[in-house]
C-alpha cells in the first residue's frame, strides 16, 4: 500500500513538473517570435499576406488569390483588391491599389504589449492613399487604407515569414 502511495505522489510530481518545464517553454517560443517580429518591423523590409478585406459599407471578404502589401525601405509594394464605392476614377477603372511607389510621412511606433503601428502615406497618379499598419506580437496585421477618391477599407492577414536569401 505504501508504494501505491508513493507512486501515485511521484506522479503528481512529475505532472506538475512537467506542465511547468512546458509553460515556460511555450512563453519563450512566444518572445522569440515577437523579437522576430520587432526586428522585421524594424528594418524595413517586410510583407503582409492578406486574406480578408472588409470594406466599409459592406460585408467581409474572404480572400482566395494571394494578396500582399510588401515594404521595402522607403517603397511600398501594393497588391491589394478594392472592394467598396469609388468616387472619382479614371477611365477604364484605373489600376486600384495595385501600386510600387515610394511613401512619405513614416511613422514606426511600439506599444506596451509590442504591437507595431506604422503609418505612411502612398502616392499614386491616380489617388492618395493613407495606410495605418498594425502588426501584433503574433504576426497578425490589419491595414487601413484611406483614399481621397475612395471609401475606407481594412484588410487582416499576417506578418509573412522572413524569406531566407
Amino acid at each position: 500500500m505504501k508504494n501505491v502511495r508513493l507512486f501515485f505522489l511521484i506522479g503528481i510530481v512529475l505532472m506538475i513538473g512537467g506542465q511547468s518545464l512546458y509553460s515556460q517553454n511555450k512563453k519563450e517560443r512566444k518572445e522569440q517570435k515577437a523579437k522576430e517580429i520587432k526586428e522585421m518591423i524594424e528594418g524595413g523590409r517586410f510583407t503582409i499576406e492578406v486574406d480578408r478585406a472588409l470594406p466599409m459599407g459592406g460585408r467581409s471578404v474572404n480572400l482566395t488569390t494571394p494578396y500582399s502589401l510588401e515594404m521595402r525601405g522607403d517603397s511600398a509594394i501594393s497588391y491589394l483588391p478594392y472592394f467598396g464605392r469609388a468616387y472619382s476614377l479614371p477611365y477604364g477603372g484605373g489600376d486600384g491599389m495595385r501600386f510600387e511607389e515610394s511613401i512619405t510621412d513614416y511613422q514606426l511606433t511600439f506599444d506596451k504589449k509590442g504591437t507595431a503601428r506604422i503609418k505612411f502615406v502612398a502616392r499614386t497618379k491616380e489617388d492618395t492613399f493613407h495606410f495605418d499598419v498594425k502588426v501584433f506580437s503574433n504576426a497578425s496585421a490589419t491595414i487601413g487604407v484611406t483614399s481621397a477618391n475612395r471609401q475606407n477599407i481594412t484588410y487582416q492577414g499576417e506578418l509573412a515569414p522572413k524569406k531566407e536569401n
